[in-house]
């Protein structure tokens, strides 16, 4: 996986930047999970699970329930797992609170990565993330991200400017 940057751009990422992180992480913590069938943060984590991740779903109004098989936590702390990556499914105004969670455990919890998802950002956030040596990406989807980078968006006619002749699928092991 490569390292933190810095400097990273927030606005353009290189294909193998979010590649190396989807390609590197195997857990997923969930801010924002909602049990509701036909929530956005339900099908990204009905995805990602069918695509090989483990995704802990964090709500602390659906905390002590299952979501899609998975205990649901009110918080990052609660989770007694390790985790890669925190996936934001939640606000921008409330971004800086939940990165600044996921800093102060994450080398307990063994986190490596903040996602913010589409229309999510808090730049401030961001750079304190990178400074304790997090990769951050902001407003962009990993179930998204995941489909074009593999090719799969194109099954739908969509360009997903990944050339390919095959269906290919990217190994999580």
């Amino acid at each position: 996986m490569p390292e933190a940057a810095a400097e990273t751009r927030h606005d353009d990422y290189p294909n193998a930047y979010l590649l190396g992180i989807l390609n590197g992480v195997r857990t997923i913590a969930m801010v924002g999970a909602s049990p509701n069938w036909n929530r956005p943060s339900y099908f990204a984590m009905k995805y990602l699970q069918a695509k090989g991740y483990r995704v802990i779903p964090v709500n602390p109004r659906a905390a002590g329930t299952e979501i899609l098989g998975e205990p649901c936590y009110a918080s990052l702390k609660d989770i007694p797992d390790r985790f890669d990556m925190v996936d934001i499914f939640r606000a921008s105004d409330a971004a800086g609170g939940i990165v600044d969670e996921a800093i102060g455990i994450a080398g307990d919890k063994g986190i490596r990565v903040i996602w913010m998802q589409l229309g999510v950002r808090d730049d401030a956030a961001a750079r304190r993330a990178e400074d304790a040596g997090l990769q951050v990406v902001m407003n962009r989807c990993p179930k998204i991200e995941f489909g074009r980078l593999n090719a799969e968006l194109s099954w739908g006619g969509f360009n997903s400017k990944v050339i390919s002749s095959k269906r290919r699928r990217v190994s999580l092991s």
